[in-house]
């Protein structure tokens, strides 16, 4: 998945840039796959983008992301190029987009990065447990780690009497022993992974085991889920809709995070709009920027530079770097705040596929500050 040093690369490099946001692989019969393809390439045409940025969108379309469907899919390209071809486990965040421009369409991007959380996922049972390391966007875990205990355990004949209460200890032992190998691993992947939260599902009697021994760091991310999906057969449905449940509250809290941050010192932390943001973005003052989806469809627009600062309101700014010309003020606000270190966040309306957005005023940008305006840095 892209990283931030990758994206910071591209967005400092000039263009013209062709972008496509479209939905990935389909279920559909070959001939409407097909006819879907057609009609992106028209949808890149249209944009203005040249036959050598469309033929190698076409080309790349022709591969299999090996992600099943519903997925979305972001591509970058630049004189016949893929320079960024980015697949997401999940429906698109908003409409198809097409561009070609100086500077690319980078909000849709954004926006699945700014969602994608890591998490942990244990499946637990009396002879071990299964970890996995996934992100939200993510097809497959990027790390799985089977911890096998010792299975020796109850005789399927019991036996009764004293025997049978000696062979009652026994096993609780070794389930003991069991969890006490699950906790010390969970607790080692937490510390090296830093998760947000850490899903656990199994068997009733291996999850309380499990929760009594683990770090209070890491049991304050559970997410507890009253399933036996250890179990042969077992639907999986349980644990994904607790996977999607934290990852939607882990995003609305980074967002409330930064609301809170910008509020701070009587807002004096905080800018508000593209008129007092931009400004800050040219000085490097912004620590964190949040960007409603919406403002792609905005009409508003700045220049975009070359060169540092960056973004600027138009011809009365006085600054020495390369116009590359004007853009969408989210997309040119969103660059201008990666390529000065900024953390991105874009807000998603919570719809279902297909669902459009409501109708209404779009949420204003929102700037937390690395410093206030009205406090200079020592040099």
């Amino acid at each position: 998945m892209t990283d931030t040093l990758d994206l910071e690369r591209l967005l400092a490099e000039q263009g013209p840039w062709t972008t496509a946001y479209i939905d990935g692989p389909s279920d559909l019969p070959e001939p409407d796959e097909l006819a879907r393809r057609r009609a992106v390439r028209e949808a890149v045409e249209n944009a203005g983008a040249p036959a050598a940025d469309v033929e190698a969108l076409d080309a790349a379309l022709a591969w299999a992301t090996g992600i099943p469907s519903p997925s979305s899919r972001f591509l970058l390209i630049r004189d016949g190029t893929v320079e960024l071809d980015e697949s997401f486990a999940e429906p698109r965040h908003g409409p198809e987009r097409f561009s070609h421009r100086a500077a690319p369409a980078v909000i849709p991007l954004l926006s699945h990065l700014s969602h994608d959380v890591g998490y942990l996922v244990v499946e637990t049972g009396r002879d071990g447990a299964t970890i996995r390391a996934a992100h939200t966007g993510a097809a497959a875990p990027e790390r799985t780690e089977d911890v096998e205990g010792s299975t020796d355990s109850l005789p399927k004949v019991q036996v009764g009497g004293w025997s049978q209460a000696r062979y009652q200890r026994h096993t609780e032992e070794v389930w003991s022993q069991n969890h006490d190998e699950v906790a010390e691993t969970l607790d080692r992947w937490v510390r090296e992974r830093q998760p947000r939260f850490v899903v656990v599902s199994g068997d009733v009697q291996a999850r309380r085991l499990l929760l009594e021994r683990i770090s209070p760091t890491t049991l304050d991310l559970v997410v507890e889920v009253d399933a036996n999906t250890r179990a042969a057969g077992a639907s999986q449905e349980p644990v994904d809709d607790a996977i999607a449940d934290a990852a939607r509250t882990a995003v609305g809290e980074d967002e409330a995070a930064a609301l809170d941050d910008a509020a701070a010192e009587g807002h004096r932390r905080g800018a508000y709009g593209v008129r007092e943001i931009t400004p800050a973005l040219q000085q490097a003052r912004v620590d964190t920027l949040l960007l409603d989806e919406s403002i792609a469809d905005a009409e508003r627009t700045l220049e975009a530079l070359a060169e540092a600062p960056w973004v600027a309101e138009g011809d009365d700014d006085e600054y020495s770097a390369t116009s590359l010309g004007r853009v969408p003020a989210g997309d040119a606000l969103a660059r201008a705040a990666i390529l000065t270190g900024a953390r991105v966040l874009v807000s998603v309306e919570d719809l279902a596929p297909g669902e459009p957005r409501p109708d209404g005023p779009q949420r204003e940008p929102v700037a937390v500050l690395r410093w206030p305006a009205d406090r200079i840095p020592q040099q």
